[in-house]
């Protein structure tokens, strides 16, 4: 598992767009699965799930992207796993890390 979690200032709908597109455009063979929006009051939560199939290893890593805003104070976390592969061994080589890196880099380039 790897994880990457920041607080930023900005537009709620313009880190998430940001990030949806960074994300979707990372790879061809990158997958949202499914999402899932919520406000209430000032507070909006954007989640998101996505995966990722790695050839190298021949399995399937996910992302679970989570964007909380309130007023232009934004929390992000985002959660790499599943890597693995088989029962007792868990062999990654990296494919969590890189995932979660994909959400660090796009939010390194929004400054």
């Amino acid at each position: 598992m790897a994880k990457y979690e920041t607080t930023i200032s900005g537009q709620f709908e313009d880190v998430v767009n940001r990030l949806e597109s960074d994300i979707s455009n990372s790879g061809i063979t990158m997958n949202l699965v499914d999402e899932s929006n919520y406000s209430i009051g000032d507070t909006k939560i954007a989640v998101r799930v996505y995966d990722k199939y790695f050839m190298r290893n021949g399995n399937r890593t996910s992302l679970s992207l989570t964007v909380l805003g309130h007023n232009n104070h934004i929390f992000i976390s985002a959660i790499g796993a599943g890597g693995g592969e088989g029962i007792i061994f868990n062999f990654s080589l990296g494919a969590e890390s890189e995932m979660v890196a994909i959400v660090e880099r796009s939010i390194e380039q929004m400054g």
